[in-house]
This record gives structure tokens, sequence and C-alpha cells, in this order.
């Protein structure tokens, strides 16, 4: 009896900063979650915890608390979806705590939280801005495939020829618009997960959600390829696909500065991210007619619902159309 008591004591005194720390490991020890998740939940937590107070004790953290840490999220002026993230990570921490015992129940069961509706259209390219981009990539990519021809592709110093980083950003852009990959999905891709005789690629996406990326098109076959066979040469302790001018896996950044600056190259001004690409094949599937379930598997989500935003872009292109061609138009100015 003294032993359980010792420990509900112990349990009631446990401060934010030891709870957080605990539940994280906890959690992701027991959850199929990416590395980058389990940044951003600690990032959140840790937001709250300055909000709140370290040395809090974790049984104070009630309802009012957390009502007062989402309206000064709200007074910081942070994006509803932010907001929303910010939330289910404390809402993670307290379900933790039940389940260990340490909290008899939830604060959140005594919370209602209203975030706003969110009406965020994806930001896309033209076919235009598409069309230049590609071609951008495409400059000097065969001089670089025939200068590594027969050719070690690492310099005197031991890092990827400048030939060797002009396929790759090829492959990069090529392989993002595609197949609608995330840029950390990208990244994230090994040698293992290319298979050159199928031209699949196999995609570690999020929430533990693996799918697989065709290539459909003859091009990005061979663009594919022709990279592959590069990087195959290239003696690293990496197991990466694509590699960094140092011979390390090219990290999410490196590719949006690679994009940036092929954009900017190509006369593109203005700021486009890698998710934009997933964005614009998206908004081109549907408008070319493929069904939504169809770009829902191909774009790896979970819930329709993800996928439905994009029908409002095709949407404005469906009435700007009907504005220019439907027959009513013509038919009412000739009576």
């Amino acid at each position: 009896m003294l032993q359980i008591a010792t420990k509900r004591s112990k349990e009631s005194v446990m401060n934010l900063n030891k709870a957080k720390a605990e539940s994280l490991s906890g959690y992701f020890s027991t959850n199929r979650r990416t590395k980058k998740t389990e940044t951003a939940y600690d990032s959140d937590l840790r937001q709250f915890l300055q909000f709140a107070g370290r040395n809090r004790s974790l049984r104070s953290v009630s309802g009012t608390v957390i009502e007062e840490w989402a309206a000064h999220l709200r007074g910081e002026n942070y994006a509803p979806a932010s907001i929303r993230r910010k939330i289910a990570a404390l809402k993670v921490l307290c379900s933790y705590w039940v389940r260990k015992g340490a909290l008899a129940q939830s604060p959140f069961w005594r919370v209602k939280l209203s975030f706003g509706r969110i009406v965020q259209l994806p930001r896309t390219l033209t076919e235009g801005e598409i069309r230049v981009l590609l071609a951008e990539t495409g400059k000097n990519y065969e001089v670089a495939v025939k200068s590594l021809r027969g050719k070690q592709p690492l310099d005197c110093n031991g890092r990827p020829r400048r030939a060797y980083r002009i396929l790759r950003n090829s492959a990069l852009v090529d392989l993002l618009f595609a197949t609608g990959a995330r840029v950390g999905e990208v990244s994230a891709l090994d040698l293992t997960d290319y298979l050159t005789d199928e031209a699949v690629f196999k995609i570690h996406g999020k929430g533990g959600r693996d799918r697989l990326a065709f290539a459909v098109d003859e091009d990005t076959c061979q663009i594919q390829q022709t990279h592959a066979s590069a990087r195959i040469r290239i003696s690293s302790d990496s197991g990466a696909l694509f590699l960094n001018a140092s011979g390390k896996r090219i990290s999410t950044q490196g590719i949006a500065a690679i994009l940036s600056c092929l954009c900017r190259n190509a006369g593109i001004e203005r700021r486009v991210t890698p998710h934009m690409l997933r964005h614009t094949v998206a908004t081109l599937l549907l408008r070319n007619g493929a069904d939504i379930r169809v770009v829902q598997e191909f774009l790896g989500h979970s819930s329709i619902a993800t996928t439905q935003r994009y029908t409002h872009v095709s949407k404005d292109h469906l009435i700007g159309v009907l504005h220019e061609r439907h027959p009513s138009l013509g038919l009412r100015a000739a009576v």
C-alpha cells in the first residue's frame, strides 16, 4: 500500500517537462510515425510548456488552460491548421497519461474549440510554366550524359561531378511532377526503392502509409534510369537515391533550393515550392478526366476529403471553359 501511495504521489507532482519527454518516448516507440512527425510533436509541446510553464504539474492542466493556449495561438496569428496540429499534439500527451493512470481523465473532455473553416486552395503552376521548367531542367542533359559515359561520376576530391548533378536535378524535378510525391518522400528514397525494370518507386508516405509510384512516360523512365545508372557508380556511405554535392543524402531544403534556381533560370518569377508540383499534377489529372479515387491513391491521401481540395481548382477551369464554349452563348445571340 505504501508503494502504491508513493507512486501516486510522484505521478500527482509530475511536471510537464517530464511528462512531455516520457509521453513522446512511449508514444513514438509504439506508433509508426516518421522522424519529421516526432520532431513536430516535440516542437509543439515545447511551445505549450513555454506558455503553461515547464514545472507546472501534469494534473493542473485543465480545460481552461487549453482554451487559454488556443486563444494565445489565435492572438499570435497562427493559421487554423497550425493551431489544430498543436492542440492534437497536446491531446496525444494527455491521452497517453490517461492510459498510464497518471490522469483520471483527459482535460479535453470538457473542451470545445472552433478553429474556423479552412479554405485553402492549392497553389499550382500553369501548363506554360511547367513546360518552361521541364525545358530548363533538360538543358545540358544530353551533354552531361555524354560527359559521364565511361567516366567515374566523382571528381578528384571524391565528390559528385557537375555532370552528375545535372542528371540528378533533371531526375528530381521530373520525379516530383511525374509521381506527385512529397519532397520529403523523394529525399527519403533509397537506391533499393527504385525498381528499374518495372519503372516503379516504393514511396514511404505520411503516417507509415507506403505506396507504389509508377513512371508511365517514356521520357521519365529514361531520365530516371540514366540518373540511377550514374548514381550506382558513386561510392557513398549513404544508400540514398539522390545525393548532394558532398555525396550525402540530399535534404528537402536542398531539393527546394534546386527547384528555385531552375525556376529563376526558366524565367518564372514567383516563388515555386516542390509541393506546388504535387498540386499541379493532381489538378491536371482531374482536369484531364482522371477519377478522384485514382488521384487519391496516386497522391497517397488517407481521406478522399483531402483530394477533393483539387476539385475546386478544376471547377474554376470548368466554369471558364463553359463561359467560352457553351452552345447557349451563340444560340441566344442568334435569336
